[in-house]
């Protein structure tokens, strides 16, 4: 068995399609209404529930310890959603393992793990929203040493079912059994990345798979950041083509492309705006029209378009799709799944299936 099957890809079968979400709460911008903590956890159960449905891969889940945002205990969700679903794989979208415990962590998603019957993903990333830290107890200045260790502890966790540990932020742990384990024994656990090139010189470094949050710019940036990532890999001693790489970002779709950005912006601009104190540069945003820019907005086959090109660029396993940000209503994002579901996925699945090869050969493989 390959590694990408132990990672539970098989790339025979094309590209991989999925969603994920950080659990927005965000009034509509265009009425201002807002739903409900439980209606929008419901919701999130629902989105899961039909994506399965619409034969889409994989659900991520993340959290974001603000206003705005109702899945901040993430893997409750996803407990639910694996309850929910009998297939899709299930994930965080991320796990912001700085300010938690990788014990737990690793606890909880194992768990997942056994009640989803092996469905369940771990994704390791830092805060792009720093008000957590205060939250929970941790101090700013230690940003990237406490992901760090954090990250080898966890797995350390996942590779040995007794630890011996000592480090700088937690207590030693002295042949610790860490229990449940995963329903067998394996559990992908991959880092995410913004889009830095020294991050991904370390996941290359650790040996893990990559998630790449792309938010907007050229195709070009991230090709450069995955180019190092198999780089790293293949200098640590490991074969670049065993490891997946999922990449993913903003996802609009509207019957064509000057219609997908007039509707958009607005709910991008004012929840940019409400999150980070600062709204999306407009002309940066115009840009996203031209098919060798990330962001996936336009018309069914813009996209279309605009993923075969990265797929080309990048050789990625996996694509996840942010639908739900900028208090988009429920049902227009249900509008969205089926509409990957019957006039994107399949047309993706038929190209990757017949150019996996070359395309992991240009996808980072080559600058």
């Amino acid at each position: 068995m390959s590694l990408m099957q132990d990672y539970r890809f098989e790339p025979q079968k094309g590209i991989e399609f999925g969603l994920y979400s950080l659990g927005d709460r965000m009034p509509d911008p265009l009425t201002n209404e807002v739903a409900s903590e439980k209606q929008r956890i419901d919701e999130l159960v629902e989105t899961a529930t039909f994506a399965e449905e619409a034969g889409l891969d994989y659900f991520g889940l993340g959290e974001s310890h603000q206003e705005y945002f109702v899945s901040q205990a993430h893997a409750i969700i996803l407990g639910s959603i694996a309850n929910a679903t009998h297939h899709i794989k299930i994930g965080s979208g991320a796990t912001i393992l700085s300010t938690s415990g990788p014990v737990r962590v690793f606890e909880n998603f194992a768990t997942l793990d056994l009640l989803s019957d092996g469905r369940a993903e771990l994704v390791a990333g830092r805060a792009s929203r720093l008000g957590l830290f205060k939250l929970l107890g941790y101090n700013l200045e230690d940003y990237e040493d406490l992901f760090e260790e954090k990250f080898k502890l966890l797995l350390e966790i996942a590779n040995h079912p007794k630890v011996t540990w000592s480090g700088k932020f937690r207590a030693p742990l002295e042949n610790a059994e860490v229990l449940p384990r995963p329903l067998n024994e394996k559990m992908p656990i991959w880092r995410a990345v913004g889009g830095s090139a020294q991050s991904s010189i370390k996941a290359g470094k650790a040996g893990v798979p990559m998630t790449v949050a792309m938010l907007a710019g050229p195709v070009s940036r991230f090709k450069e950041t995955i180019y190092y990532y198999r780089q790293s890999l293949r200098l640590s001693g490991y074969d670049p083509t065993d490891f997946p790489l999922t990449t993913g970002g903003l996802f609009y779709t509207a019957k064509d492309m000057p219609t997908a950005l007039r509707e958009y912006y607005p709910r991008l601009n004012i929840s940019m705006a409400r999150t980070n104190g600062y709204g999306f540069n407009k002309r940066l945003f115009a840009m996203q029209r031209d098919p060798e820019e990330v962001m996936a907005i336009g018309d069914p086959d813009e996209i279309v378009e605009k993923l075969i090109y990265q797929y080309e660029q990048f050789g990625m396993q996996r694509y996840i799709a942010h639908i739900d940000f900028g208090g988009i209503p429920h049902k227009k994002v249900m509008e969205e799944i089926e509409t990957i579901g019957t006039k994107i996925l399949p047309k993706l699945r038929k190209y990757t299936q017949t150019n996996e090869s070359q395309a992991l050969k240009k996808g980072g493989m080559e600058k």
